[in-house]
């Protein structure tokens, strides 16, 4: 199967970045032991201080329909609720190739 990939824009309330960030944490801790999850890594940008990014990878959309519908998942808005600027923008991806594709 074809993996797929997610590249996630999370605005973070003005201010609130650090606390969003500290929101996701619990997910990049699940992300470690989801047996179809490649990659699942939140970034900054250095020029913009109310966003973070996220970049997934998985073995299959099987594997992320997995993650999605984890407990984990499911709680993760709630979590992060309280720190968002506005909603998350996801862009679904098809890997093509590259070091680590």
């Amino acid at each position: 199967m074809t993996k797929v990939a997610v590249w996630a824009v999370i605005p973070a309330a003005p201010g609130k970045r650090d606390e969003l960030a500290a929101a996701l944490s619990g997910a990049l801790e699940t992300a470690k032991s989801e047996a179809g999850t490649i990659y699942y890594i939140l970034h900054t940008d250095p020029t913009k201080d109310d966003v973070l990014y996220m970049y997934e990878m998985y073995e299959n959309q099987d594997a992320l329909n997995v993650h999605m519908g984890s407990e984990a998942f499911k709680a993760l808005g709630p979590a992060i609720g309280p720190f968002l600027g506005g909603r998350p923008e996801l862009t679904f991806l098809g890997p093509i190739g590259g070091k680590g594709a």
